[in-house]
């Protein structure tokens, strides 16, 4: 028997959750509403209207988790999903006048973030530093994203391990790997710098994001680059750093 999605959209979020738990398929949210969940609870500076529901799976269970999504109500975007399945799949909540988009094996839009290999470390959403990096990874970043960047930072620790905290080892690895990526989180952590002011927090509260902002840029670049990291930084800004995402509507 088909399901309906339900109107209040964190509680839907953990039904998928909970019918990919049960189906034993590694489905974990990502986007605005893995900030939200990962808070407890979300400081009101925060706060933010949540439009779709955006996920991650490992690579190999597409057709499993578009049964699944058919069963829990959600029309399947056959066309797309024919074509991306390998990468991304998209799902329609019509009464509700959501999307559900979920990334297969990587995080691919301004930047590649990997999400399989880590995926199991926590039960509802990707780790915390890889969710970081989805949003430093956006080269025109907007308020949602700047917010969720400032949620983050504000929420939880910066360290070198993953319980309950940014793993700035794992970023700092990642991005002196991929001078892009480096570049595009420099400039968004340098726009924190400037307008994390902006999202509403005391001055006490404000000035503790600095501080995690100077920890993880500083674990970023203490971390010895590669001779790919070091060839491409001679290039610098002369060439695009960065690819410019399709909008899936």
């Amino acid at each position: 028997m088909t399901e309906t999605p339900l109107r209040a959209i964190a509680e839907e979020a953990r039904r998928i959750l909970s019918a990919a738990a049960q189906r034993d398929l590694p489905v974990r949210l990502i986007g605005g509403l893995a900030v939200y969940f990962h808070a407890d609870p979300l400081h009101p500076a925060f706060e933010r209207p949540y439009k779709d529901i955006d996920l991650a799976t490992v690579k190999g269970h597409s057709r499993k988790i578009g049964e699944m999504m058919t069963e829990l109500g959600y029309e399947p975007a056959k066309e797309f999903n024919a074509l991306n399945g390998h990468r991304r799949l998209l799902f329609y909540d019509v009464p509700n006048a959501r999307q559900v988009d979920i990334f297969v094996g990587s995080f691919e839009m301004c930047h590649a973030i990997p999400i399989s290999q880590r995926i199991a470390l926590e039960p509802h959403t990707i780790p915390l530093a890889e969710l970081l990096l989805t949003k430093l990874q956006v080269v025109e970043l907007n308020d949602k994203d700047l917010t969720d960047i400032v949620a983050l930072l504000h929420h939880h620790e910066v360290a070198d391990h993953d319980q309950d905290a940014i793993n700035a080892a794992f970023i700092a690895g990642l991005t002196a790997e991929d001078w892009g990526l480096w570049r595009t989180s420099k400039l968004n952590l340098e726009r924190v710098r400037d307008r994390s002011v902006e999202v509403g927090l005391s001055d006490s509260e404000h000035a503790v994001v600095l501080d995690k902002v100077e920890v993880l840029w500083s674990r970023i670049e203490a971390e010895p680059k590669s001779r790919r990291w070091k060839r491409r930084d001679r290039i610098g800004d002369r060439k695009c750093w960065y690819e410019t995402p399709d909008e899936v509507a």
